[in-house]
This record gives structure tokens, sequence and C-alpha cells, in this order.
């Protein structure tokens, strides 16, 4: 049937002639432009809505077998990401990558504090003897956080259980010199759950007798595992949380290097139940990387490994073939980053500020290597260049399937270092893994403690404005992504991959004053607040 014709003015188009704008591929064709785009430079169309907002389905999947609730990532900076993102992240339905600016043990010992964080069965409780001070359950409490530890005839998992001591317990005792066995409850007065009772039964039976721990013991009375109400209470307010559901504690990832010297580490982090590796290099393209990650999936198959950082298909195709999991995409889009520039300034300390004039515009780096990464099933983490939360739509629409976000979660409550005010703004400082202010410091990654070595760089340290709570910037963030594929017409990101692929969903080119016509423009003053 042919299509059909409009004659105006003397003037005949057809329908084919109407449509708007362009399909992702005639954008980014290679013949189109010519150039690279960026989140800026492009904006999607609107689709037709038949749907709620609250029916889009974020669900994602970070690696080839982890999934997660939400689309989102912080990033590996020891200004972003350590134990305390790493948890409120995996709560929220998102993940954490810690990164390795510090020792070995200080990584592991952040990745245990995860894993400890909500359990199902805690096979590995604190537990202490009858015979015990109180002044030693003080120290224990102090050390691992924790208000209640059970009893048993030898201080030991294992043996028989003879009581459970808890905060409220010891709090108004004045004699810290004295044995637990004074204060504890005795075995025959706990609620206990037999070996063998599934998590749900355990959960079930707190409710039922409103206390806050559940020890399990075997037929022989002796301690097998423990269950608490905090991790009930978890689970109940945070639906979304992404967990292992074989040791039913949250999910983390860790970042390592791709030198030889970082794999007693990478063994260290397995040990400790890590999920996920990202190989945490500004180039991804080198021999030590497929090797790193070779090294990785055969020594620890259970764990995977994100590769990257890429930006071009044959970048790309080589991680993929040596077996990476998801690959990290972007060079130079961060907002401390200065690998794209092409410039050099040189400051009064032994530190030049490098710019290596290599990288790739972000949005076209995500179309094509996402493009490469689907037809093996392998997602995509879009690392870099998100301002805001269209450019995460925009990057999640053209082929990721998570957006890594740093600078837009450094200043959050729950990133490492403190507050300070700044012409009366609260701020936080961040800086870039590469940044001068990271490598000087005697733990940082590039230069070894007295070293005289001329420091190269290429990023910079800065400060960003106070976000306030993960609680409250992760659903906000959440809900506008939503907003922004209803208004697309997607209900999914799995939809939105599909439908910009085959051109259902189209896009234009924004001109400068396109760009400036879409933002807020002509008042004299006016307030942004993201949230309420």
């Amino acid at each position: 049937m042919a299509p059909q014709e409009y004659t105006h003015g003397g003037v005949t188009v057809t329908e084919e002639d109407l449509v708007d704008g362009y399909s992702a591929e005639m954008i980014f064709s290679a013949g189109a432009m010519n150039r690279g785009f960026t989140f800026d430079d492009m904006i999607a169309l609107p689709g037709q809505i038949d749907f709620g907002v609250e029916q889009v389905d974020l669900n994602t999947k970070l690696t080839r077998n982890i999934k997660l609730s939400f689309p989102f990532a912080s990033s590996p900076m020891d200004t972003v990401t350590e134990s305390k993102m790493a948890i409120a992240m995996a709560l929220q339905g998102c993940i954490g990558f810690i990164h390795c600016n510090c020792s070995a043990e200080r990584q592991v010992e952040q990745v245990k504090k995860v894993k400890s964080y909500e359990n199902g069965f805690i096979t590995e409780p604190a537990v202490m003897s009858p015979d015990a001070l109180v002044s030693a359950l003080d120290a224990l409490k102090a050390e691992r956080n924790i208000s209640g530890v059970p009893i048993t005839q030898d201080g030991k998992m294992g043996s028989k259980l003879v009581g459970l001591i808890t905060k409220r317990d010891t709090d108004l005792v004045e004699d810290r010199g004295a044995s637990l066995s004074t204060y504890m409850t005795p075995a025959e007065g706990l609620i206990v759950g037999k070996k063998g009772i599934s998590l749900e039964e355990a959960q079930t039976l707190l409710k039922e007798c409103k206390k806050g721990y559940l020890p399990i013991v075997d037929d022989a009375g002796n301690l097998v595992s423990l269950t608490t109400r905090t991790d009930l209470l978890k689970s109940r307010d945070y639906p979304h949380s992404t967990k292992n559901a074989a040791t039913n504690t949250l999910r983390c990832g860790a970042a390592v290097l791709a030198q030889e010297g970082h794999r007693p580490r990478i063994d260290a982090l397995a040990a400790a139940g890590v999920d996920v590796f990202v190989i945490d290099e500004r180039n991804g393209s080198t021999d030590a990387q497929v090797k790193q990650l070779r090294y990785i999936k055969e020594k620890h198959p259970g764990v995977d490994v994100v590769a990257g950082n890429v930006v071009t298909c044959a970048q790309a195709r080589v991680l993929l073939e040596a077996g990476a999991d998801a690959l990290r995409v972007g060079m130079g889009a961060g907002s401390v980053s200065t690998t794209q520039q092409v410039f050099m300034i040189e400051s009064a300390v032994p530190c030049i500020i490098h710019v290596r004039a290599v990288g790739r515009a972000q949005i076209s780096a995500v179309y094509y290597v996402s493009r490469l990464a689907a037809e093996q099933g392998i997602p995509v983490i879009a690392d870099g260049g998100i301002m805001n939360t269209g450019c995460a739509t925009k990057a999640l629409s053209l082929g990721a399937s998570v957006v890594m976000m740093g600078g837009m979660l450094a200043a959050t409550e729950e990133a490492p270092g403190d507050y300070f005010y700044q012409d009366g703004v609260r701020m936080k400082h961040y800086h870039a893994t590469t940044s001068f202010a990271v490598q000087s410091r005697a733990d940082g990654l590039a230069v070894p403690a007295g070293s005289s070595a001329v420091v190269t760089s290429s990023g910079v340290s800065g400060l960003v404005v106070d976000r306030g709570s993960l609680d409250r910037f992760i659903p906000y963030m959440v809900q506008s992504v939503r907003h922004g594929y209803q208004d697309l017409g997607v209900s999914s990101l799995n939809a939105a991959h599909e439908q910009v692929y085959n051109g259902t969903v189209r896009f234009e080119i924004r001109s400068a004053s396109a760009q400036k016509e879409g933002g807020v423009h002509d008042l004299h003053s006016y307030t942004r607040k993201l949230f309420a």
C-alpha cells in the first residue's frame, strides 16, 4: 500500500516525510555528523503515555549475574564510597563499589562491615563465655556495634547455649568487672529456633515472641546460628535492598587495580564475601587488565568482574572475549577528570595536571559499546558525566543498564569526609582518584611514601554542595527517571533499549539556542530545590 500523500501550497509530502526526529542509529551512524555527542547535545522526543509513573519498572542487571532494583551505582573513589555509602546504596536497591585507595586490610574491613550489616542467619556471631567480664562485653559492643551476645559454655560457636546478654542487662551495672553469668538471661528463659528452621519461619517466630534475638540450636542445644529483630526491621523498611540470595547479606563491590601486586588483595576480598570486582583503570586497553580479568575468573569464578574503562567497540571486544561480566564505559567524562582536555597546567608543587586529549564524548561511547555488549547479553555501566537525572535517563535509554555516580553522591551524608561551610554553603571535598591530592598521600596509589618522583595527575580536586541523605536522594533519582521514561512512553529499561534500537524512540540534536531555551531563563533570580 502506497504511503498517504498530502498536498499544500503546491508541495506534496508523504507520511514518511512527517516522521518526527531521528532514530539513534541515524544520529550515530558514521557519516551522519562525524562528531561525538554528549548529554546536552541530544533530547528525546515524547511518546504515547498509557501507564502510570509508578508502573515504570527500573529493574536492571549490573553484571551477567547480579540484578538491581534500581540502576544506580556509587563510584569507587575515596571521597565517595566506603562501607557507609555501600550499605546505604544496597539498602536502596542499588550498589556501591568500595575504593582501593587504602591498604588491602582496610578495604577488606570495609567489605566485612557491609556483609555483616544485614544477615538472615548469622553463622558467625560474636559469642562470649559466662565467665567473661562486663567490661569485655563493653569492648566488644564498641568494636562490633552490636547490642546483644549469645553466651555459650566455652565462649565458642558450636558449643552449648547457656544464655543471652543484651545492652539492657548491663547498661546500669556499676561493677564492670562482674561476670556475665550474673546478669545474662539463662537458656531456659530464651525462645530458640531449631536447626533447619527456614528464615521466614524464624522471622515469624521473632514477631510472635517480640524478642530482639532468636538463637538457633541443634538437638543437643548447641548454638549453630543467630537471627535478629533488627534485620527483620531492615527487611521491612528497605524492601528493594540488593542482597545475595544465598547468604541474605547486602551486596557490595570492590575496586582493584590491574597490576599483579593486587592479587593478594583480590583473594582477601573474595574471602570476605565481596560480590563483584571492578578493575579500576582509566584506560582498560591493557594486557595487564586482560590478565587480571582472567586471573579473577579462574581463581574466583563465583565473583563477577566489571572491566574497563572503555569507550570504543575495539576496546570492549577484547574485554568481552576475556570474560568480562559487565563493561564500565567512560573516559574523561567525569566532572573532576582532565583526560580529554588539550592544555597543560603546571603548578607550583611537583605535579603536572596531565591532560591527554584522549577519550570520547560520553553518550557516543555508551551507545556504541552498549550495542556491541548487548549482542552478548553483557550489561554496560555508564561512568562519568552524570550531572543530573536527565543525564541518567539519556544514558539508560541509549544502552546503559546502570549509571555510576561520583560527584552526584560525594556530598551526601553517607560519603566519607566531614561537611564544612564556605561562604555560608555546606560542602564536602571531592577528589578524582588520579588527582594530586590523592596521589601525593602516603597511602595513595601512585607514589610510595618518601618518594621524590614527580607526580602526574589526570584529575582535579573540588568542592561539592550538600545533597542530604541517600534515604531521600536515591528515591528522588528513581522517581525522576521514572517520570522521564513515562514521558518517553516506555515502561521499563528493557523496553527503552528495544525501542531505541528499533527506532521507535526518536531524538533530535539541540542547537546552543535550544539548550538555552530548555534551561531556566529570563528570570532575575530563582531557587532550585531537588525534592520536598
